[in-house]
């Protein structure tokens, strides 16, 4: 039974890699997976906000007309991933760094399989830097560290999904990590900070005694825009997803 870390990472275009004509190098990290991944170059979100995604992700279904499932009455124990891999004897996590009651995020998940873990659980200690969408994504994977470090302890499999929040205006993040200042309020440094976390996590992770045995998928939840000359642009739907498990793949 392998681990399973799923990272869902906010707004991130396939365009911003350079893998697909991305010039600003704000995916180095991800970039440099790519050759080593289980990697899917026609990969395409359903839609245009995170419930999408999210729905997508847990429930591997199209959208729905009208709302996503995520915020509809009545969700509760559907065949989610959460739900399936619990039956497995699965550990499931749902890590998020704001607050879960925003598009009814914590109800959905907490009712289909997954313990939610958000800012509430998140000590200010271990924080480095807050917006309006929640802290840092370098301390959510903290978190996420820990309740792996957990589940190996307990001798569990674990099923952990993170879903990232820094790539959200007004772009802030801590001083220091990469080359774009984090007061500059840039998305592409919003972009590339979450890239850094990515890596920091999975080097991190690298010299845990449960990594061989992870398989970590990365994933957008939808682009970071949709418009076009078209109703259904198709390339500002188009988004990265890679399959990394060095001793699996």
């Amino acid at each position: 039974k392998w681990n399973i870390v799923l990272i869902s990472v906010e707004s991130l275009s396939g365009d911003y890699l350079k893998y697909f004509g991305g010039k600003n190098n704000i995916t180095p990290y991800m970039d440099s997976l790519i050759p080593h991944s289980l990697f899917f170059s026609n990969f395409y979100a359903t839609g245009t906000r995170t419930v999408r995604g999210l729905e997508a992700l847990s429930l591997a279904i199209p959208p729905t007309p009208g709302q996503s499932i995520v915020r509809r009455p009545n969700n509760e124990d559907m065949f989610t991933m959460g739900n399936l891999l619990k039956t497995k004897g699965y550990e499931v996590r749902y890590v998020y760094g704001g607050n879960s009651f925003f598009d009814n995020m914590g109800y959905f998940f907490s009712h289909n399989g997954y313990k939610v873990l958000d800012q509430r659980d998140i000590p200010e200690k271990i924080v480095h830097h807050k917006t309006a969408w929640g802290v840092a994504d370098e301390d959510a994977f903290t978190i996420m560290m820990e309740e792996c470090d957990k589940s190996f302890t307990a001798g569990r499999p674990f099923f952990n999904h993170l879903m990232t929040v820094s790539n959200h205006r007004p772009y802030t993040y801590p001083e220091g990590r990469i080359d774009i200042p984090g007061n500059a309020k840039s998305r592409d440094g919003a972009v590339k900070y979450t890239d850094y976390c990515i890596n920091k996590f999975i080097k991190d992770a690298v010299n845990k005694p449960w990594f061989n045995n992870t398989v970590f998928i990365i994933v957008a939840d939808h682009c970071s825009k949709s418009a076009g000359k078209t109703d259904l642009p198709v390339n500002r739907y188009h988004i990265p997803c890679l399959v990394y498990a060095p001793a699996l793949i």
